[in-house]
C-alpha cells in the first residue's frame, strides 16, 4: 500500500515529485515508532554513528551545535525544551527503519539515501532552512508545527554567526500540525521550519542527489583511471596558425570535444559509475562479509517456507542493462555470476525487493548457477535469513 493516501503514484510524481509539497494525513495508519527517544539516544553514545544536538537560546536568538558521540552526562545537562538530537541513517542499525524506506519504492531505490532520526521536547527545531534534495518527513511521535515557503537559492540571506544554515527570514506559505502516521512531502530548495510542540521525533528519508559538478568530476576520474599519459591531444591536420597564433580556433575546440565525446559514448561507462557512484556504503567499513563462509549445505536447509531473505541494512543495490546481459553492483562492486537467463532472473528478484519469501525461489534454485549466486551473496553479508 502506498503512503500517499488517495493520491496515486501517478500523479504524485507527475504532479507532486520535485515540483510543490504535498501533506498527506493519515499516511502510516495506526503507526508504531521503531525506536523510541531512548533507543535514539542510546545509538548517539556509539562511534560509529553520526549524531548531533542541535540548541536554540531564543532570548538571543543564538545557536549551538554539539556533535556525537555523546555520554549520558550529555542528556542530563540538556535544558527542558528548545533543542534536537539528530541521528543519521538510523536505517543502517534498525531493520525495521530499513522496512519504512521500502514504502518508498516508487522512487528507484538508488536514489534513496538514509532515514534521519530527530527527537526535540516542546519548542525544538533546527530553524528554517532548506536541502538540496526530496525529503519525506514522517511524524513518529508526538505533534510538530511545520512552516513551509518558498523555494530558496544560495543567494538567499543566511543569518550571520551561527553554526548551522538558518535562513534571515522565511515567507510562509503553508503551517500544519502533524500527528503520528502523518507525512509531509517537500521537493528540494524549498524552505521549511520544524518546531516541537511537545515531545516530539520525526523521521526523514531523504535522497541521494550528487551535484553537477560532483557528477562531472566522478565520470571524469572514472573515464581517467582507463587511460594512461601515452593517449594525448593531436592534431595532424593543423592549418597555418601565423597570422592569429594565440587563437583557439574551431578545429581545437572539435578536437578536445571529440576526445571527450569518444570516451563517454563507449558502451556501459556511464551506467558503471553511475551504478557505483550512487551504491556506495553511507559509511565506509560498517559493511563486512561473512567471517566464516558457507557453503551450498549449510545453505540448503535454511530455505524453508518459514523463512525470508531480507537485503542486509548496510548494502546498497543497483543493476543496470546491457544488450546482453544485467550487471550486478552492490556497494559499489560488480558482482560477478554466471549470466544465465535463470540467475539474472534470481539477481533481479533480490535486487528490487527488501525482503524475499524463500519459497518464492526455490525453482530457481534448482540450478547450480543461482545457487552460486545466492551463496556468494549471502557470504558476503549482503543477504541474511530472518525467520
Amino acid at each position: 500500500m502506498s503512503p500517499l493516501g488517495n493520491i496515486s503514484i501517478e500523479e504524485f510524481l507527475q504532479e507532486y515529485w520535485q515540483k510543490k509539497p504535498l501533506l498527506v494525513r493519515n499516511a502510516f495508519p495506526d503507526f508504531v515508532s521503531p525506536i523510541d527517544p531512548d533507543d535514539m539516544a542510546g545509538l548517539s553514545l556509539m562511534d560509529e554513528v553520526e549524531s548531533r544536538i542541535i540548541l536554540e537560546n531564543k532570548k538571543d536568538k543564538s545557536w549551538e551545535v554539539q556533535q556525537g558521540p555523546f555520554n549520558d552526562d550529555t542528556f542530563a545537562t540538556l535544558p527542558e525544551q528548545d533543542w534536537t538530537l539528530l541521528v543519521q541513517a538510523v536505517d543502517q542499525w534498525v531493520p525495521e527503519m530499513a522496512d519504512l524506506m521500502n514504502q518508498f519504492n516508487f522512487i528507484p531505490n538508488w536514489r534513496l539515501d538514509d532515514i534521519m532520526a530527530s527527537f526535540a521536547p516542546k519548542g525544538g527545531g533546527v530553524g528554517p532552512h532548506f536541502d538540496h534534495y526530496d525529503v519525506f518527513l514522517i511524524q513518529g511521535m508526538g505533534q510538530r508545527s511545520w512552516q513551509v515557503g518558498p523555494k530558496c537559492d544560495e543567494t538567499s540571506p543566511f543569518m550571520d554567526n551561527v553554526p548551522v544554515k538558518i535562513l534571515k527570514e522565511m515567507q510562509v506559505t503553508h503551517e500544519w500540525t502533524l500527528n503520528p502516521g502523518d507525512m509531509l512531502y517537500l521537493p528540494p530548495a524549498y524552505a521549511h521550519n520544524g518546531v516541537a510542540i511537545n515531545d516530539a521525533m520525526t523521521f526523514s528519508v531523504g535522497f541521494r542527489a550528487p551535484s553537477e559538478a560532483d557528477i562531472l568530476l566522478g565520470l571524469s576520474e572514472h573515464l581517467a583511471q582507463e587511460l594512461n599519459n601515452d593517449q594525448r591531444y593531436s592534431d595532424p591536420h593543423l592549418s597555418n596558425a601565423n597570422k592569429q597564433p594565440s587563437l583557439i580556433d574551431a578545429d581545437a575546440i572539435a578536437n578536445v570535444t571529440g576526445i571527450i565525446n569518444q570516451h563517454l559514448q563507449k558502451e556501459g561507462v556511464v551506467e558503471q559509475w553511475l551504478a557505483q557512484y550512487m551504491t556506495e556504503s553511507k559509511y565506509e567499513g560498517l559493511h563486512e562479509p561473512l567471517e566464516d563462509p558457507l557453503d551450498w549445505d549449510d545453505l540448503n536447509p535454511l530455505l524453508t517456507t518459514e523463512n525470508q531473505l531480507v537485503k542486509n541494512e548496510t548494502s546498497r543495490w543497483a543493476y543496470y542493462l546491457t544488450d546482453e546481459n544485467m550487471v550486478l553492483v552492490i556497494n559499489a562492486e560488480k558482482i560477478k555470476f554466471s549470466h544465465s537467463k535463470q540467475s539474472q532472473e534470481l539477481a533481479t528478484i533480490l535486487a528490487d525487493n527488501r525482503r524475499i519469501n524463500c519459497e518464492d525461489i526455490c525453482n530457481l534454485l534448482k540450478q547450480t548457477e543461482c545457487q552460486d549466486l545466492l551463496l556468494s551473496l549471502i557470504n558476503g553479508n549482503h543477504l541474511y535469513f530472518e525467520e
